[in-house]
């Protein structure tokens, strides 16, 4: 980097970070570049691309140089921003707290898609285990105003960044926040489940060093880690069921790379489902579990 940025436009500032993250070892050094840019300036990337031949602003030389330097030794974009987009709305992100992924995107749709062809114009209760930064149940509040919205976290640090999120995308009111572990907080509060949802660690306990360093260093071990052979959290969930009022009709689980065909044989073990299905992610990567029971379950 040069020490001088009075001398470059942006759009220079822009390729010499490139080429500085890149020699670095940093993935996707340009999408991270123009990321940084984009927060340094407070523009989005429309507000970047239109000021692109606009000097730098030297007084802005010092914050930059540290956002790269940042970069460069590990930290992920997400948290030095500060921010990260879901479902088309901004979420805080911090280290307390995994960044929600892409992926999980499909998840949502799947299950607002489901929850209104099994209670259409209804509010069904759905529950979310795992809050984290509040990703999930914020993004199907905002969607579904009829519904009830509850979810769950063992973390009190990650459940106060939710709240936030929950505030400041106009839903705080419609999500009730529990904490404890998994389903326990929600057996306590005598919820009637309709719609499950989660997105639990299940990375093996020994897959985690091989992890990209910028995951394994900065993201909370707690909301990776899914023992043994990463799917300790479904067994442990779905054994929770019957302790509900009564089972869910809909329940949705993100998986990891090949886990999806063992986490579905557990949810038909533990009912009778009329449909089980297994949706790939956009890089056909079995991703989502889905079960599915169209009538009430017998009395």
């Amino acid at each position: 980097m040069r020490g001088n940025n009075m001398r470059l436009i942006l759009r220079e500032a822009f390729v010499e970070a490139s080429l500085f993250l890149e020699s670095a070892g940093v993935a996707e050094s340009r999408t991270n570049a123009e990321l940084l840019l984009g927060h340094l300036l407070g523009v989005d990337r429309t507000g970047l691309l239109v000021r692109w031949h606009e000097s730098f602003p030297p007084e802005l030389t010092a914050d930059w140089q540290e956002l790269l330097r940042r970069k460069a030794a590990g930290e992920p974009a997400q948290y030095i921003i500060g921010r990260q987009d879901f479902y088309g709305l901004p979420f805080e992100v911090e280290p307390a707290v995994l960044i929600p992924r892409p992926e999980t995107e499909l998840l949502v749709e799947q299950m607002i898609e489901l929850g209104h062809a099994l209670w259409p114009g209804g509010s069904p209760q759905l529950v979310d285990i795992g809050t984290g930064s509040g990703a999930i149940p914020v993004a199907i509040a905002v969607e579904c105003p009829a519904w009830r919205v509850a979810t769950s976290d063992l973390s009190p640090a990650a459940t106060v960044v939710a709240r936030r999120n929950a505030a400041a995308n106009g839903v705080a009111d419609r999500v009730r926040f529990l904490q404890g572990d998994l389903l326990e907080p929600i057996i306590d509060a005598g919820l009637a489940v309709d719609i499950l949802v989660s997105n639990p660690p299940y990375i093996p306990s020994a897959d985690i060093p091989a992890l990209q360093p910028e995951v394994r260093a900065h993201e909370p071990l707690s909301a990776l880690d899914g023992g043994d052979d990463g799917l300790v959290l479904y067994r442990r969930m779905l054994a929770q069921l019957p302790e509900l009022p009564a089972m869910p009709r809909l329940v949705g689980f993100e998986v990891g790379m090949g886990q999806a065909r063992d986490v579905a044989a557990m949810l038909r073990a533990v009912a009778v489902w009329d449909e089980v299905r297994i949706i790939p992610d956009l890089a056909g990567i079995e991703r989502h579990v889905v079960a599915v029971r169209r009538s009430p379950w017998p009395a």
